[in-house]
This record gives structure tokens, C-alpha cells and sequence, in this order.
């Protein structure tokens, strides 16, 4: 009995996965992620990064490290105060490793927006239908200035093409305000 038990898991989990829009799992997103944190910190990508070597502080900046037909990998700038609004990725999964300084993420639960922060080190990923806001964490904008920027990597999969906004209603649902065709990564930048 055991084994027809394992059998029908792992058929269902074969069927799930040819339904998705990519090849790529979380875990492999959040590897992405972790490499390119350590390329960035190696500095491997030193040849993208602002060529004055201030980091912008009036608005978040970004740079595409990775591009191809399955990934999108990109490393991402925070300034104080500029969130990405309520929104989702649309058919892409995504993760993200926090190089320095500190995020805080919004994210809706199906009856609330639960608030968490990652600091440097901390990694998240996120599935098709994630809908959450990323802002600098507060801490993070005591901490560190221009010279040290609050960072992160983010890699998305299959790379991104549109962006859905939200706004949560008085009644506690989510409506959505706008899509909008995109390849850029959290939100306008």
C-alpha cells in the first residue's frame, strides 16, 4: 500500500511541474540568487555598477546580471522611502538573497498584508500569485549611507513580462488597479 501511496505523490508532482511555466523550482531560483550575491560581492559584476561609485539615493536603481530564454537575474539598489507597490509577478516565480542592509516585505496572506524583514544574508522566494510591496527596511536607512546601499539580487523565472498592482479594499479583499507589460524587476524603477 505504501508504495502506490508514493506512486500517486509523485505522478501528481509530475503533473504539477509540466504545468508550470518554467523548469526552474524555487530552489533553484534561490541558488541563482546566492551565486549572484557572491558574484556581486566578489565583484564579478563590477563592470555594471554605477561608474562613479555612488550608489543613486533619490531612487532605487537596478542592473541586469543574467538574461536568457528561462532566467532573469538582477541586482537591485534600495533608497529610503521608494516602495514597489502592491503587486505580483505575473506568470514568473521569484526569489531573492539580500546582499546588505535590511527589506521589508508586505505581503498579502489571503486576509492581510504580514510585514517581514530580511537582512543581508536572508534569501525569500516566491510563487506565481505572490502579491507583496518591498520597501528598505527602516533600520536599514539608519545604518548605512549612500557608500554602503541596502542590496539585493533577484532572479526571476520565466523572465519577467508583465506586473500586476493591487490595492487592498476597505472590505480586507485585494482588487487590482493595473497590469502593465514589464521586464523590469519590482515595480518602476
Amino acid at each position: 500500500m505504501r508504495s502506490s501511496v508514493l506512486s500517486l505523490s509523485s505522478a501528481r508532482d509530475r503533473s504539477v511541474a509540466s504545468a508550470l511555466p518554467t523548469r526552474l523550482r524555487p530552489a533553484d531560483l534561490l541558488r541563482l540568487t546566492d551565486e549572484g550575491a557572491e558574484d556581486v560581492l566578489a565583484g564579478r559584476y563590477d563592470h555594471l555598477l554605477p561608474a562613479d561609485g555612488l550608489w543613486p539615493t533619490e531612487e532605487r536603481w537596478a542592473t541586469r546580471l543574467i538574461a536568457d530564454d528561462e532566467v532573469d537575474v538582477w541586482l537591485i539598489s534600495w533608497t529610503p522611502g521608494k516602495s514597489t507597490e502592491l503587486h505580483d509577478h505575473a506568470g514568473s516565480l521569484g526569489a531573492l538573497t539580500v546582499l546588505s542592509g535590511a527589506l521589508s516585505e508586505f505581503r498579502w496572506n489571503g486576509t492581510e498584508l504580514r510585514r517581514r524583514t530580511l537582512a543581508a544574508g536572508d534569501q525569500a522566494s516566491f510563487p506565481i500569485g505572490w502579491v507583496h510591496d518591498v520597501v528598505r527596511a527602516p533600520a536599514a536607512a539608519e545604518s548605512v549611507g549612500p557608500l554602503d546601499p541596502t542590496l539585493s539580487v533577484h532572479a526571476y523565472s520565466p523572465p519577467l513580462s508583465a506586473m500586476s498592482y493591487y490595492e487592498v479594499t476597505g472590505h480586507g479583499t485585494l482588487r487590482r488597479t493595473k497590469t502593465v507589460l514589464t521586464d523590469q524587476p519590482e515595480g518602476d524603477l
